[in-house]
This record gives C-alpha cells, sequence and structure tokens, in this order.
C-alpha cells in the first residue's frame, strides 16, 4: 500500500500523503510547510502532485488528509490561470470536476473545494475574456470546421467580454464569410450580446444600425425592444425604420404599437427586479456597462454586481424620462434605484455610473417632493426592502406636510396610503420612523390609522431596543443549542415551534421578530418554509438563518447566495460562528438590531414629537392613549429621559398622569425630586388638582421641610394645588416655627 501510494503516477507524494498511506495519525504542527530536503530527506510536493493528492484522498473518503492538502495547495497562491493550465495539463480534468462536486457536500471539505473551483473558473473565464484569445478565434471562425467549431466554443464562452471584437468583424465590409459567422456566433451568445448590440445601434450611422436591429432581430430577446422602438421613432431612414420594425415583430407582435417610454420602463423594471435574464454573469463579484462612439467603437466598464443593477434601471429610466418627462412611474423607478444604489454601493467604491461629485440619492428624492417618495416607500413595502422603506420615509418626512403624508397615491398604485401602511411594517425602525413623520406632521383630522400612531410612539421609549427570535427545531436540544447563542447576543427567543404556524401566538404578542433561525430543516421543505415566511404578515420582513446538514449546505447556499435576507451554514458551525451569521444577517436585512444610543434617540424624538402634540392639543393623535406606557416608562427611566416623559404626563389632563408623577417625585430625591414636583405643579396649573390626600399630606409636610429647594418646590406646588385655608395655615406657622429655631 505504502508503496503504490508513494509511487502512484510516477510523482513523489507530499509528506502528508506518506504518512496517510501507512495508515499513521497526522500530527498537530503544520506538516504543509515544506521541509528542506536535506534536514527531512523528503522532496517537496509540487503544485501537481498536491493536485493529484487532493483528488485521490477525497475519492476514497480520506477527508481529513484531502483538506489539509487542499489548503496547502491553496495557500501557494497559484494564479488562476496558471491553475487552469495544470489542471487541464495533468489529465484530470473531468476527475477534478467530479471530486469537487463530491467534496463540496462535505462540511469539513466545502470552503476548500469552493475555493479550488472558484480558482479554476476564474481561470477559465480570463483565459477566454483575454482580447488577444478572442483576437485569435474570430480569426479562426473561417478556418478548418473543427477550428470553426472551438473558436465559436470560446467566444460564447467570453460572451459580452467579445462584443467590442466582434462588432468591428460584423462590420467588416471587406470579410462577408467572418461576417456571416461572427453574426452566428452573436446569435447563438444570445442574451448577452444584446445591451452591447442595442448600445451600438442606438448610436450608428443607418447602414450599421439597419444591419445590428436584424441581428436583434434575430436574437430574438425582449431587452432589444426599447431600443429597437427608440430606432424605429427616431430614424429618418426607411430601410432603418423598416428593419426595426422587422426585428419588433420577429421579437414581440405586441410590442409594435406599445410606446417606446413604456417599453424602457418595462426593462427598467426587470434590471431592479434583478431578473435572471438580464444578468450576464450570475455569481461574479462584476458586470458591465456599455457605451459607443463611433470614432471608437463599442467601450466597456466594470461595475460591481452590487449595483449594477440598480445603473441600468437608472439608466433606463433617465431614457423613459427624456422621452416622455411627466412619467411618474419613471421617477419613481429612477428614486427607488437611486435610493437603493446608495444602500448597496460597497465603502469607498467609485462607481463608474456615478461619480463621486454628483449629489446624494436623497437629495434628488427630497427635490422630487412628496409624491414620488411615496411611491417608492409603497415598492420597498411591497418587496419588504426594509433599508429603501426607511430611506423614503426619511425624504418623505423632509418635505410633506400633513396632508401629504397621508394622502392616498391613486394611479397605477391604486389607493395607497404608503406612510400609513408602514405603520404594520414587520420592521420597528420603520414602524417607529413612520409615526415620527406622521406625528411631526400634526394632522388636522384623524385618517384610517391614525389610532396606531400614538402607541407606536410611545413603544419607542420604552423598548425600542429589545430583540426577538424566533427558534424552528425538531427537538428540545436543538432548540436550546441555539437559543442560547441567541441569548448571548441578547435576544429575547420565543418559545419553540417545530412549525412558523406553532409560533403564531408568542409572533403576535411581541412588536416584530428581528431573526428566525430554522434547525436543520428538510432541504426540500426551505422554498416553502421561505415562501410561508415571507407570506406571514408579522415576519415578511424578517431575515431567515437556516442551518442545514452538510450535505444540504452547498445546494442551499448557492440558492440563496445572493438573498441578503436569507442565511444558509452547516449544522456543524462553532455557535461563534452561528451568532456572527445571525448579527451579519441581521445587518444586511434590516441595519442590524436597535443598540442602546439608537434606542435613545428614538426615545428622545419621540418624547418631542408627543409634547409637541400634547401642547397642541392634537385631535387627530390624542396623546391620552399613551399614558399607560408613558407612566411604565417613567418609573424605568431615569435622568433626562424620565424628565421628558414627566414633561409629556404633566400635558396629560387625566388623574392617573398626575397621581404617577407625584409617586415618582416621592420615590425620587435630591435634585430629581424637586425637577418632577414642578412637573407636577405644571400639570396642576393647567388641569388642577387630581392627587389623593395622602399626596397633598406629603406636600404640606415638604413645604414645611429643612431643604430650601425642596420646601419652596412643595411650596410652588401647594400654590398650584389650591389648596384650602386650613392647609395654607400650615405654612405659615411651620415657617414662623423654622424662623424662631
Amino acid at each position: 500500500m505504502i508503496a503504490r501510494t508513494i509511487r502512484r503516477s510516477g510523482s513523489i507524494l507530499s509528506v502528508a500523503a506518506l504518512i496517510a498511506g501507512a495508515g499513521l495519525a497526522l500530527p498537530n504542527a503544520a506538516w504543509a510547510q515544506d521541509a528542506k530536503p536535506a534536514e527531512s530527506g523528503v522532496k517537496a510536493a509540487s503544485d501537481l502532485d498536491l493536485l493529484k493528492d487532493f483528488v485521490h484522498f477525497t475519492r476514497i473518503a480520506r477527508y481529513d488528509v484531502a483538506a489539509q492538502v487542499g489548503a496547502e495547495l491553496l495557500g501557494r497562491a497559484i494564479k488562476p490561470q496558471d491553475f487552469v493550465k495544470l489542471v487541464d495539463g495533468s489529465g484530470e480534468n473531468q476527475r477534478f470536476d467530479e471530486t469537487v462536486g463530491r467534496a463540496m457536500r462535505v462540511g469539513s471539505l466545502e470552503p476548500i473545494a469552493g475555493g479550488l473551483y472558484k480558482l479554476y473558473e476564474t481561470g477559465r473565464l480570463a483565459a477566454a475574456r483575454d482580447p488577444s484569445e478572442i483576437t485569435e478565434n474570430i480569426k479562426k471562425l473561417t478556418g478548418t470546421v473543427q477550428g470553426r467549431i472551438r473558436a465559436a466554443t470560446r467566444l460564447k464562452a467570453a460572451g459580452e467580454y467579445a462584443m467590442p471584437q466582434l462588432l468591428s468583424a460584423l462590420m467588416d465590409r471587406d470579410n462577408p464569410a467572418l461576417r456571416s459567422e461572427v453574426q452566428r456566433v452573436l446569435v447563438e451568445i444570445g442574451s448577452q450580446s444584446v445591451i452591447p448590440l442595442a448600445t451600438a445601434m442606438v448610436h450608428s450611422e443607418p447602414a450599421q444600425a439597419e444591419r445590428l436591429a436584424d441581428v436583434l432581430g434575430l436574437i430574438g430577446h425582449r431587452s432589444a425592444l426599447p431600443f429597437l422602438a427608440d430606432l424605429r421613432t427616431s430614424s429618418t431612414v426607411a430601410n432603418v425604420k423598416s428593419a426595426a420594425e422587422r426585428a419588433i415583430n420577429r421579437i414581440d407582435t405586441g410590442s409594435l404599437n406599445a410606446g417606446v417610454a413604456d417599453l424602457y420602463l418595462a426593462l427598467a423594471e426587470r434590471y431592479y427586479s434583478q431578473s435572471r435574464d438580464v444578468t450576464s454573469f450570475g455569481g461574479e463579484d462584476f458586470q458591465l456597462l456599455w457605451s459607443y462612439n463611433p470614432a471608437s467603437g463599442l467601450n466597456m466598464t466594470g461595475i460591481r454586481t452590487a449595483v449594477y443593477h440598480e445603473a441600468m434601471a437608472m439608466r433606463l429610466a433617465e431614457r423613459a424620462l427624456t422621452i416622455d418627462a411627466g412619467n411618474k412611474q419613471a421617477l419613481g423607478l429612477w428614486l427607488a434605484s437611486n435610493l437603493r444604489r446608495e444602500i448597496q454601493q460597497p465603502q469607498g467604491y467609485e462607481n463608474p455610473a456615478y461619480p463621486a461629485d454628483r449629489r446624494d440619492a436623497t437629495y434628488f428624492a427630497v427635490a422630487a417632493g412628496a409624491g414620488p417618495s411615496q411611491s417608492v416607500l409603497a415598492r420597498a413595502i411591497d418587496a419588504k426592502d426594509t433599508m429603501l422603506s426607511r430611506k423614503a420615509i426619511g425624504a418623505i418626512e423632509r418635505t410633506a406636510g400633513s396632508g401629504a403624508l397621508t394622502a392616498k397615491l391613486g394611479g397605477t398604485t391604486g389607493d395607497r396610503q404608503p406612510l400609513v401602511e408602514a405603520l404594520t411594517y414587520p420592521n420597528r425602525r420603520v414602524q417607529y420612523e413612520a409615526a415620527l413623520a406622521l406625528g411631526a406632521s400634526q394632522p388636522a383630522a384623524p385618517f384610517a390609522g391614525s389610532e396606531r400612531v400614538v402607541p407606536t410612539l410611545a413603544a419607542t421609549i420604552r423598548d425600542a431596543s429589545s430583540k426577538f427570535a424566533g427558534i424552528l427545531a425538531r427537538d428540545t436540544e436543538q432548540y436550546q443549542a441555539i437559543r442560547k447563542i441567541l441569548e448571548q447576543d441578547g435576544y429575547t427567543v420565543l418559545s419553540r415551534g417545530t412549525t412558523l404556524t406553532d409560533l403564531d401566538g408568542a409572533i403576535s404578542e411581541v412588536p416584530s421578530v428581528d431573526l428566525l433561525v430554522a434547525v436543520d430543516p428538510n432541504p426540500n421543505d426551505v422554498p416553502a418554509l421561505i415562501t410561508q415566511v415571507r407570506g406571514t404578515t408579522r415576519t415578511a420582513a424578517t431575515p431567515l438563518l437556516a442551518l442545514t446538514t452538510a450535505e444540504s449546505y452547498p445546494d442551499l447556499r448557492r440558492r440563496y447566495d445572493s438573498e441578503s435576507s436569507i442565511g444558509v451554514r452547516p449544522l456543524a458551525t462553532s455557535p461563534e460562528a452561528i451568532g456572527k451569521a445571525a448579527n451579519d444577517l441581521v445587518l444586511a436585512a434590516s441595519g442590524g438590531p436597535i443598540d442602546a444610543d439608537e434606542a435613545k434617540a428614538y426615545a428622545s424624538r419621540s418624547l418631542a414629537v408627543l409634547r409637541d402634540l400634547a401642547v397642541s392639543r392634537n385631535t387627530a393623535l390624542p396623546v391620552d392613549e399613551a399614558v399607560l406606557p408613558l407612566i411604565k416608562s417613567l418609573n424605568d427611566s431615569t435622568g433626562a429621559t424620565r424628565l421628558a416623559i414627566a414633561e409629556v404626563l404633566s400635558l396629560i389632563g387625566q388623574q392617573r398622569a398626575q397621581v404617577a408623577l407625584m409617586d415618582a417625585a416621592l420615590n425620587a430625591s435630591g435634585s430629581d425630586r424637586i425637577d418632577l414636583i414642578y412637573k407636577v405643579a405644571a400639570s396642576a396649573k393647567r388641569f388642577g388638582n387630581q392627587l389623593e390626600d395622602r399626596h397633598v399630606r406629603r406636600v404640606v409636610e415638604m413645604a414645611k421641610g429643612s431643604d430650601p429647594a425642596e420646601s419652596t418646590a412643595a411650596a410652588a406646588l401647594a400654590g398650584a394645588l389650591n389648596l384650602p385655608n386650613a392647609d395654607l395655615i400650615q405654612f405659615i406657622l411651620g415657617g414662623r416655627a423654622q424662623a424662631a429655631k
């Protein structure tokens, strides 16, 4: 066995392979560091040795050795194109693909196998997309039959990256045979040909535009429709108009009578929703933006995938607005795309579609006014896009009066009141910010949903920083293990449920659920679970973390990797890693939990709004509805927050508010007691004496006390209470007694 392992494939294996072949345990030391031959007598493993070792040990299920061999190979930082040459030249091509697929289903090997696979795929793409290779392959399109087939295959692999050279060849009037072959390749490339060719078409001279229109018609992809319709409308050349019409008719006869702006808007919506058919390089970090100049031809610019779809949606919406300046739907889509771009743009990234010196997205949202921002909010609510909802509310609050805040949108959005809808959105930040915007607007009359505003404002004072999580687990042991992790991160964990329906009661008793964790769900049931979570009002925006088996993990991760509100991790993940995954998921989906500083800020803003509503005695949003939560918060708070709560209570004409203020004053001491006594006095001046006899007796006692500041405050309160002469004489006599002493 040892000899066969040592001399397999005629190569000398790594130290790890020798040890494993002999059936010995691997040491904990970093064996992967190549030993010096003079010291160990063992030749350092080559890259080819390690590759073959990884394939061999994975296939015989020695995953421990395969993991270490693979880690060593990755650690050598081989260039992607060199790694492709290594694999392709080793004779292990097919076995490598099969082995990586098998390793991806083994928890301990998955990250290593994924790294090797990505290295190989990156190398293959780099080779296919190399400009010199593309040029050579285009030349070979008119060579031998086998050469043409190989060249076409490689050009299709290059896809969009081959477009500049393919377009040049397509327009080569001196080589009709090449033009014919290039056209065939462009059609076979399909959707990736459309945007670059369409971009060139609308800026080309008539003969080229006519040819490109015909090619786009042959490709038959709907993404070409707005550009063809634009060309058909704007061109004054009969042949060009006819070519555009032929192409439209070939793709979709029904679009012949559609408005050009509407077609651009429809395509922009597909980009905004990130449809797969408008995403050229799924799973890659970069996409391509296109421009065309008759002098230099097609030009491509790499752009981060995180902001690519927004850039294209904005570009198409801008064209729709140029054609139809009054198109409100196009304006709303542009604003939503720009706000989402700002949310998703990586920090420090120089976006080629949105220069750093351009105004921020909120500037344009505010400038557009409340109506368009309300339509953005409606879009965000429908998509359960928490971050965009908050951005839209922020813009609305800056510009809208009370009437605009609660006005129905009408039009394509129907009789909707997005800001009012936001009061029941399944995320507390959105609820709080909607309530703050509505409360600050001082509405003149009640509206549908107005009864939720004041209770929501009151809730921010007491519960803003609380975090709630639900766990779906089949057994108690799994539930308790995850519960411990989440409680260490500050979550209040709901009782266990095996299904989402089991948690209905518990979910209804909390403000919102910040996180759901599904432990070891059946992989086939995960899509249905996600649909159920998204279709349930109280959890529609709640991020879901699925902890699944090692075998199911790779497929589920790939399926949901692009979803910001869904996370997938192996069951065997460490508690620390699960906690981090949960925090990262909540951060991406909703901006993270509300921390203590943010909760304090929400409380301060809410108290200011409640105070203003109370001072104005607003009948649409009566502050009296907040009296009970305010009393509870008064007893639990301290310092400036407590005094602000006391001020609001002093503006509420209910006996329980005045009694609660006096009880709080009696339970306090020093300057806190004095400040609270003055708040009781303010209440008494507004609403008269509503205190109980026990309170009055204590006021008289304090007024006769030795502390000058406290006794003066108590005397002021006594005056505000308008006490009878029998009580007042005690102050006079008490004052003489104090003077005599």
